[in-house]
């Protein structure tokens, strides 16, 4: 498994969401980082997901 971060942030920069949680592929990583930013109602919301090497899997201004 590898663990993953996920933010997002208000227009202001303030951050409104700090998740980490493991994943066994990016794929993966990635359709639960988009199930946590509708949970939360942060899909319109500044934020990215990135990959425990640095990459960018999600990321929206």
């Amino acid at each position: 498994m590898r663990t993953y971060k996920l933010t997002a942030f208000e227009k202001t920069g303030k951050m409104i969401a700090d998740e980490t949680f493991t994943a066994e592929t990016d794929e993966q990583a990635k359709e639960r980082g988009q199930e946590i930013l509708k949970e939360k109602d942060l899909e319109d919301k500044t934020h990215r997901l990135a990959s425990p090497a640095g990459k960018l899997l999600l990321f929206h201004v």
